[in-house]
């Protein structure tokens, strides 16, 4: 069964965005790699970012967690010039949270001991711990393998295990990078509903930006998504504006978009 997308309202008057990245460049040595990006992440949406591998996907994401800083140009959370600010002061001020593809979790922990891990640090109420992570444990599915060490979860459990762990401390502006990468079909399943509904969980305003080598499984869940290709960001838009674009079509789509 398809994932149902909720409605979202993608105009918002007066409003900034949760991120934005303006006239953003950087090279590596002589090599360019982005090259004047802009774009907004707007407020309780998940928006989508694909591209042929090596075209930066992952720069973006390290920029916006200031693992890397930009050559030239701004980013900004909310009203914020934070190009740059640390990565602890990005994380702690501005509530961002990365979900890496690999690791993002204590290995020899079990599960339920990797959130009250993280719950200790961010959260100082022992009552609220215990709350969340009695929460995050029943509403991501991991119950029956809460005592299980996380190094013997498998892929689907881990990936929900780590987005879990990324909303401890109340994140309003998650990264997840690949998330669906060596997945089987019922576990991406099970995770396109939770990214589907991380904006709203909780009556929350989250942001998601999510990237992912699996265009038909990332479409499905995002209000909108951008293609990165050769520096650019080549086109953006809904779906189905995607899927009839020449220059997505070109850059990344292929012969096989009409599949999607």
């Amino acid at each position: 069964m398809p994932v149902v997308k909720p409605f979202r309202i993608l105009k918002f008057k007066n409003i900034k965005p949760a991120l934005e990245l303006k006239n953003v460049s950087i090279s590596f040595g002589k090599r360019k790699i982005l090259d004047n990006i802009s774009f907004k992440l707007e407020p309780g949406t998940v928006q989508g970012l694909l591209g042929p591998n090596g075209s930066g996907k992952s720069t973006i994401f390290n920029l916006i967690v200031g693992a890397l800083k930009p050559d030239s140009g701004k980013i900004f959370f909310g009203n914020k010039d934070a190009t740059n600010y640390p990565m602890y002061l990005r994380s702690s001020l501005f509530s961002t949270s990365l979900c890496p593809q690999r690791g993002g979790f204590f290995g020899e922990l079990s599960c339920i001991n990797n959130m009250r891990a993280c719950a200790q640090i961010l959260i100082n109420n022992p009552i609220e711990e215990n709350s969340v992570v009695d929460y995050l444990i029943s509403n991501f599915n991991l119950y029956d393998v809460r005592n299980t060490l996380a190094n013997r979860l498998s892929g689907g459990q881990i990936r929900r295990l780590v987005i879990a762990l990324s909303l401890i401390g109340n994140k309003r502006i998650i990264l997840l990078d690949e998330p669906f990468s060596q997945l089987d079909p019922q576990a991406i399943l099970m995770l396109q509903k939770i990214i589907v509904n991380l904006p709203t969980q909780d009556k929350q305003r989250r942001s998601v930006l999510v990237t992912d080598h699996q265009p038909k499984a990332l479409l499905a869940v995002c209000d909108k998504a951008m293609i990165l290709s050769n520096t650019k960001i080549v086109a953006s838009g809904s779906k189905n504006t995607l899927l009839k674009s020449k220059d997505a079509i070109d850059a990344y789509f292929g012969d096989a978009f009409s599949n999607l």
